[in-house]
C-alpha cells in the first residue's frame, strides 16, 4: 500500500480543492493538516491532525502524530503554507522546496527581488505600462534541471480595481507553447528560484517587451486549472505533484488534444443576493463539463470591481476542440443563470 502523504490545508472552497483531493487521495492515504477541515474534504481523508498549517509549532505535532506511521510526503496547495511545507519535509527527511525558496515564494517583494537580482523579467499589477497586457500561466512540472510546461492557462481579468479573474482556458495546441521567449522566461525563473521535483504556476503578463513575470507559485494552481488541464491535455497535475512530493517521476506525457475553460459569475451590485437560479436546461448543453452555484440567497456579496473569491456566485466549465469553441459554450452557458442582488444602504450612501 502507498505511504501516507501528509497536506496542509485544503481550502475553503470545494469546488478549487476537491478535484485534486480525490486525484491524490485515490493513490496515496491522505492526512489533512488543518484546523478545521471542511465538508467537503473529509470522504477524501485517511486520518486528521487538528492544527494550523501556517503556525510554526505545527510540524513537531506532525512529527509527533507519524512517528509511529511513516509518511511519504508532504504538499499544499496554499501559499501561506509554502513555508511549513518546506519545515515539515525537511524535518521528515522528504522530498520538499528549500526554505529559503519557500520564504521566497511565499513573499511577494522577496520573490520579486529574487526574479530581479537573477535578471528575470519581472512585472507588477500596477506597472502602467503592462497593465493591459494579455495573462498567461505556465503550468510546469520540474524534474531535476528539467522544465516541462504541460500546459498554458489563459486568464481573462476581471474590472479594476480587483481584476478577479473572470475567465480561465487551456488549449493543448496553444501556440506560446512554441514561444522561445516565453519558454525562457519560465525556466530562468525556476533556476533562479532553485525549483525542483515540484508542479509549479507561473503567472506571466505578456507586453510589447516580451514576457514578465508576475508570480511564481509552486504548487498545484486553484480555480479549477488542474481540472482544465487534464480535460484538455490528459496530463493529472495533483497526480505529478503526489508523484514529486514522495520522490518519484511522473508520466506527463500528453494524451488528448482538446481545450477546455471555466468561467465564474461575480455580482453586478455589492448588497444581498435576493435571487440565484440554475436552469435545469443548462444540463442539455453537450460540451458542458459541469455548472455549479456557489452561493446561496440572502449572502451578501460585493459588486466585481472589488470582490474576492469568496462572492462568486457560480462557475462553470465546457471542453472543445478548441479555445473558440470552448469560449462559445461559456456563453451559452451563461444564459442559464440568473441573479439579483438587492443594494445595501451602505451602497446607497456610496
Amino acid at each position: 500500500m502507498a505511504q501516507p502523504v501528509v497536506l496542509l490545508g485544503a481550502g475553503g472552497q470545494d469546488f478549487c480543492g476537491e478535484f485534486p483531493l480525490a486525484r491524490i487521495a485515490a493513490v496515496h492515504p491522505v492526512l489533512l493538516v488543518d484546523q478545521d477541515p471542511p465538508a467537503w474534504a473529509r470522504p477524501y481523508l485517511a486520518g486528521h491532525l487538528a492544527a494550523d498549517p501556517a503556525e510554526a509549532r505545527t510540524a513537531e505535532a506532525v512529527l509527533r502524530y507519524t512517528a509511529g506511521d511513516p509518511v511519504g510526503g508532504v504538499l499544499t496547495w496554499s501559499g501561506e503554507h509554502l513555508v511549513s511545507a518546506a519545515r515539515i519535509a525537511a524535518r521528515l527527511g522528504l522530498p520538499g522546496l528549500p526554505y529559503e525558496t519557500a520564504a521566497a515564494c511565499a513573499d511577494p517583494v522577496a520573490l520579486r527581488a529574487l526574479l530581479t537580482r537573477h535578471r528575470v523579467p519581472t512585472a507588477t499589477p500596477e506597472d502602467p505600462d503592462d497593465a493591459d497586457g494579455p495573462l498567461v500561466s505556465a503550468e510546469a512540472v520540474v524534474l531535476d534541471d528539467e522544465v516541462r510546461i504541460v500546459a498554458l492557462t489563459r486568464t481573462t481579468p476581471g474590472p479594476p480595481p480587483a481584476r478577479r479573474p473572470l475567465r480561465h482556458c487551456v488549449h493543448a495546441h496553444d501556440g506560446l507553447l512554441h514561444n522561445r521567449f516565453l519558454r525562457q522566461c519560465v525556466e530562468r525563473a525556476v533556476r533562479a528560484l532553485g525549483l525542483t521535483h515540484t508542479v509549479a504556476h507561473l503567472t506571466l503578463r505578456l507586453t510589447a517587451r516580451g514576457p514578465r513575470v508576475l508570480g511564481v507559485a509552486p504548487h498545484l494552481p486553484g480555480d479549477l486549472i488542474p481540472l482544465l488541464v487534464e480535460r484538455a491535455t490528459g496530463v493529472d497535475l495533483a497526480g505529478a505533484a503526489a508523484a514529486l512530493a514522495t520522490g518519484r517521476h511522473p508520466d506527463v506525457t500528453p494524451t488528448r488534444q482538446r481545450a477546455a475553460a471555466v468561467q465564474f459569475a461575480y455580482p453586478a451590485t455589492t448588497g444581498r443576493l435576493t435571487h440565484l437560479r440554475l436552469d435545469p436546461a443548462a444540463a442539455d448543453e453537450p460540451a458542458a463539463e459541469r455548472m455549479v452555484l456557489t452561493r446561496r440567497t440572502g449572502d451578501p456579496v460585493t459588486a466585481a470591481a472589488h470582490a474576492d473569491p469568496a462572492d462568486r456566485l457560480a462557475h462553470w466549465v465546457a471542453t472543445g476542440e478548441d479555445a473558440a469553441e470552448c469560449e462559445e459554450t461559456l456563453r451559452r452557458m451563461a444564459r442559464h443563470l440568473t441573479a439579483t442582488v438587492t443594494p445595501t444602504a451602505a451602497t446607497y450612501a456610496a
